[in-house]
């Protein structure tokens, strides 16, 4: 059977994994999906209860409308925010029973390599199809044989550590009944519970920081939350990056989550402690929680520790295949200056397709969250493009997959994030090109033995004005 013979594998059966499959059959390619979850879009579904700050009109892609098409799907209102639920239940799900048993659930990859060739063979290697190992939900497996393989499992199963170092803090492990890695849900009344009233420490900077502390916020507003107050971990200065762009972001619901933490912090809901790297996670004399710093400084103690520091790629399952990675980011090496965090720039992502995409092991592509590593920022048309760029590479049109068109909304921060971690940087700019007042924040004390102070410059107010008019 010849190598083209066999279908395109797509791991994961998310919004990208998905488009993939849909442009796919539009191709006239056979797509294979793979899931590990019980239905379409199941890490979707785990964060339901959040709203996407893109559109339906952002967040559907078109290959995947047209399949949709003849079975009488229409388009919610292209101007509304879904969330996380409305998108899995009335487009992924929709989307994945059109493509009917070409999605497989249950379904986890456990390995990818090629048929008969590990990694270190050269010999006849591109010429072999892959082989894709699958368990499934009743412990069955499989050894499926694929002639590419498109990755869009994502990075949501493996999010990062409190630890400031990239690793778990010490005592994190431990302590891990009262720590959540994702924004909680505070419809649910036993979720609910373990908040109101409590003190939680929220480690963070980014979209989903913003929004645990707004939704803390709504919480200590309301009858039940009386008494419930957020601390603020953040790993780098305040400047006037730290919201986000505000009305200066060009999507105006991300940069409105910016702003509703802000107001968290100026309504005094939470408290800031700012150039804080976690080294330890210890318990007090009442089995509260405290966070001790590289600095050797100590939080007052917690309830609750609520960690978004963002989440990384799962390449275990892809040890067997020569992936081109870059050595900080864990993306593609020609993509990763385009989204290196250290030097991004006002939230421009240049366009990019199955070039930036590929690796030495021809026919197996990275996309969607997964292809951006430990970046952020990723959005779902940034996805769409890409899978569009590839499976019209897969397919031989390459004068479409090198026709790559994407203009992404600027975040309306200026600067590399990677900047702003160091304190000298913020406190030399003025806040960056965003320059706004600091919130109100915590001057925490080390401990008698340490010798290091807290970082120059992370009390003072930040002249107000600049670029992005936060």
């Amino acid at each position: 059977m010849s190598v083209q013979q066999y279908p395109v594998v797509v791991i994961g059966a998310g919004p990208v994994g998905l488009a993939a499959a849909a442009h796919l059959t539009e191709r006239g390619l056979d797509p294979l999906v793979l899931e590990a979850g019980p239905s379409a879009g199941s890490a979707v579904r785990q964060w339901s209860h959040v709203r996407l700050f893109s559109t339906w009109g952002e967040v559907v892609d078109p290959a995947a409308e047209k399949l949709l098409a003849p079975t009488g799907w229409t388009r919610p209102d292209a101007s509304a925010y879904p969330s996380g639920g409305d998108w899995a239940e009335h487009y992924l799900q929709p989307l994945a029973d059109a493509l009917g048993e070409r999605v497989r659930y249950g379904a986890t990859v456990t390995g990818v390599s090629r048929a008969g060739r590990d990694r270190v063979v050269d010999a006849d290697r591109e010429s072999r199809p892959f082989t894709v190992h699958v368990r499934y939900a009743d412990g069955r497996e499989e050894r499926l044989l694929a002639r590419a393989v498109i990755d869009a499992s994502g990075t949501w199963t493996t999010p990062g550590p409190a630890g400031g170092d990239g690793l778990p803090a010490l005592g994190e492990r431990a302590a891990a009944d009262r720590i959540a890695y994702r924004v909680p849900d505070l419809a649910d009344p036993a979720v609910r519970a373990r908040y109101a009233g409590r003190r939680t420490a929220v480690v963070g900077s980014g979209a989903s920081a913003f929004t645990a502390l707004a939704y803390l916020a709504d919480l200590a507003r309301s009858e039940d939350g009386e008494g419930t107050h957020a601390t603020w971990i953040l790993r780098r200065g305040i400047s006037g990056s730290t919201f986000g762009g505000g009305e200066a972001d060009q999507l105006p619901a991300r940069g409105a989550l910016g702003l509703a933490a802000k107001a968290a912090v100026d309504d005094g809901y939470a408290d800031a402690v700012t150039g804080f790297r976690t080294q330890a996670v210890e318990h007090d004399g009442d089995g509260r929680l405290v966070l001790v710093g590289e600095d050797g400084r100590r939080t007052e103690p917690v309830d609750q520790i609520i960690v978004l520091t963002g989440f990384r790629p799962d390449l275990s399952f892809l040890s067997e295949l020569r992936l081109g990675l870059d050595e900080r980011l864990q993306a593609p090496v020609e993509l990763a200056p385009l989204i290196d965090p250290n030097v991004h720039s006002c939230g421009t992502v240049y366009p990019h397709g199955h070039r930036e995409l590929s690796h030495p092991e021809q026919g197996v592509y990275l996309v969607g969250t997964k292809s951006y590593g430990r970046a952020p920022t990723f959005l779902a048309m940034t996805g769409y493009e890409q899978v569009r760029s590839v499976v019209a590479a897969l397919a031989g049109d390459i004068e479409s997959a090198d026709r790559v068109e994407l203009t992404l909304p600027e975040t309306g921060v200026c600067g590399g994030a990677g900047l702003f971690d160091a304190p000298e940087a913020a406190e030399a700019d003025g806040g960056g090109c965003c320059g706004a007042p600091a919130p109100g924040l915590v001057q925490l004390t080390a401990t008698a033995t340490a010798t290091a102070t807290a970082p120059a410059g992370q009390t003072e107010q930040s002249p107000a004005g600049g670029c992005c008019g936060a």
